[in-house]
């Protein structure tokens, strides 16, 4: 259970990593190349991608982490 859930948890942080640090840092000028609607998509990831990014990570973490729950609550049930 706790190595799937650690490797749940690296996976998120990296994701979040790579979205905040790398796309609203280090290729912020490769991508303002991009524009959506008007902005600059390098803007867009340091202002506001990075945030919602966050949001449906936990989301995400939430759901993964039920379902390896389920899992292994229902395995040691059995036994």
């Amino acid at each position: 259970y706790w190595s799937k859930n650690i490797a749940l948890i690296i996976q998120t942080l990296l994701v979040w990593f790579l979205v905040s640090y790398l796309c609203g840092i280090v290729f912020v000028d490769a991508l303002n190349a991009i524009k959506i609607a008007g902005f600059k998509l390098g803007f867009w990831f340091s202002q506001q991608g990075s945030m919602y990014v966050f949001v449906i990570l936990v989301f995400w973490y939430s759901k993964q982490i039920e379902k390896l729950d389920e899992i292994y609550n229902k395995t040691q049930g059995d036994n």
